[in-house]
C-alpha cells in the first residue's frame, strides 16, 4: 500500500515533522489543524468563530489537496479550550457541512499551541473512483 504525505496547498506549513496529512488505503489523514491562515499568521486575538472558521478552511484545503472534500468526511475531532465555545462551533460547522453528518468528538482541553482556541483532526474517504 502506497502511503502519500501531503503538504495542504493554500495553508500554512506544518510546524514540526509531519504531514498536513497523509492519504493512505482509501483514507485521507488530516492532522491537526489551528487557525493559522496561509501567511502563517496565528489568529490568537481574533475571536472565536474567526477561528473556528480558519480551522474549517485548514480542514477543507487539506481534504482537497488530497483529492477529496468535506462530504466525504468520516470523523471529526475538536479540541476546544472552552467547551462553552461548543454551541457556537456546531453552528458554524453545520453550515460548513450542511446535510452531511461524520462522526464527532468535541474535547475541552486546557490549552492549545500559541494561545489558539481551537484546533481540529479528521480522517475522510478518498475521492469516489470514476465509473
Amino acid at each position: 500500500m502506497t502511503i502519500n504525505c501531503l503538504q495542504a496547498v493554500g495553508s500554512s506549513p506544518p510546524g514540526g515533522h509531519y504531514s498536513s496529512a497523509v492519504v493512505a488505503g482509501g483514507q485521507v489523514w488530516v492532522s491537526g489543524q489551528l487557525p493559522i491562515d496561509a501567511q502563517g499568521r496565528k489568529l490568537g486575538d481574533a475571536p472565536f468563530a474567526v477561528q473556528a472558521q480558519q480551522v474549517l478552511a485548514n480542514l477543507e484545503a487539506a481534504l482537497r489537496s488530497a483529492g477529496t472534500n468535506p462530504q466525504r468526511l468520516v470523523q471529526v475531532r475538536v479540541y476546544l479550550t472552552d467547551i462553552a465555545y461548543s454551541a457556537e462551533f456546531d453552528a458554524l460547522y453545520a453550515q460548513w457541512l450542511g446535510v452531511h453528518r461524520p462522526a464527532r468528538a468535541v474535547i475541552p482541553v486546557p490549552a492549545l499551541h500559541h494561545g489558539l482556541l481551537i484546533e481540529a483532526e479528521a480522517m475522510a474517504l478518498t475521492a469516489e473512483p470514476q465509473p
